[in-house]
């Protein structure tokens, strides 16, 4: 009997240690930093535990739903669209998070996890239904803004904020990624030809430009050339002119001084005979003046003229 006593007096004793250890971890609560707790009441909301520690009333009060306050990263699962030109692709995603009414996180919706990746699905399947394929790509973050405009405006009851979504990936049918291909390479060979005869052209222009540049050039040159050797001709006519002048004026000086009128009729003579021999070398047929027989008289003619001549120049210095 004693050892039956004992027996019962020790599963008491353990009983009674194990509600106090129960009663203790209900009443004590420690929260983590970036936590909230939700306490109910004998089944009814009572409060939000923020992070620290919290004495609640055993058997009264209870941790209903435990939250995480930190920014959360939910896979979106992979799922077939179709687009507006009635091409499937399939389109996965990751939806950023966060709860910032841990209330409302709670009795708002059963499942905000849940809730916030079915709607984003059921977004981005309407949103790619009103675009075509190549959109697709080329307008990923317009997708992106309108899913978490849709889902933000759907989670406010839920205490849930959506933070940002990002298309992870867009899978098309290898017969659309073959014709695809086909066409990117269709446009780049379309490129080389027209990058091809746009450098064909700009060096055909580059190339008339030069000759243009070079005839410009020549045609200057040219007439610089000509204006040079005009003006060079011009210049040396002057000075023949000036010079022709100033050996008249001096010829006709020596004429006025003693002994030039003899001077003048004797290099004349001498000039008419020289001429006449050079005459019957040139050729076997000789001419002959008429009054070769008076060259005298010739001679006297010219002096007759040179004194003509000295008159009037004498006349114009009167005159004057």
């Amino acid at each position: 009997m004693n050892e039956l006593y004992l027996s019962v007096s020790t599963i008491i004793s353990l009983v009674a240690l194990a509600a106090i250890v129960v009663t203790l971890a209900k009443t004590a609560q420690i929260v983590p930093q970036r936590s909230a707790f939700i306490v109910e009441r004998l089944g009814r909301y009572s409060r939000t535990l923020d992070a620290g520690f919290h004495i609640l009333i055993p058997f009264v009060d209870k941790v209903a739903y435990r939250h995480t306050l930190k920014e959360e990263a939910l896979d979106v699962p992979k799922q077939q669209c179709i687009t507006k030109d009635n091409i499937a692709v399939s389109v996965d995603g990751v939806l950023y998070l966060q709860v910032i009414d841990p209330q409302s996180a709670s009795y708002g919706i059963s499942d905000y996890r849940f809730a916030s990746m079915s709607l984003a699905q059921t977004t981005l399947r309407s949103i790619i239904g009103q675009i075509e394929l190549d959109k697709t790509f080329e307008e990923r973050s317009r997708l992106n803004e309108e899913v978490v405009k849709a889902l933000d405006d759907a989670a406010q009851p839920w205490g849930v904020k959506v933070l940002r979504y990002e298309i992870a990936d867009i899978v098309m049918p290898s017969t659309i990624t073959d014709a695809l291909e086909q066409q990117m390479r269709a446009e780049r060979e379309r490129r080389a030809v027209v990058a091809r005869s746009e450098g064909e052209r700009q060096e055909k222009i580059n190339i008339s430009e030069g000759e243009k540049t070079q005839i410009i050039n020549l045609s200057v040159a040219e007439k610089e050339k000509q204006i040079n050797e005009a003006e060079g001709k011009a210049r040396e006519i002057e000075m023949l002119a000036e010079a022709t002048a100033i050996g008249i004026e001096r010829i006709a000086s020596a004429i006025e001084k003693p002994g030039g009128r003899d001077a003048v009729s004797l290099r004349i003579a001498e000039q008419y005979v020289r001429e006449f021999g050079r005459l019957a070398q040139s050729g076997t047929t000789l001419i002959l003046p008429a009054e070769l027989s008076n060259i005298g008289g010739a001679v006297a003619g010219l002096s007759q003229t040179l004194e003509r001549v000295s008159s009037a120049r004498r006349e114009q210095g009167v005159t004057r």
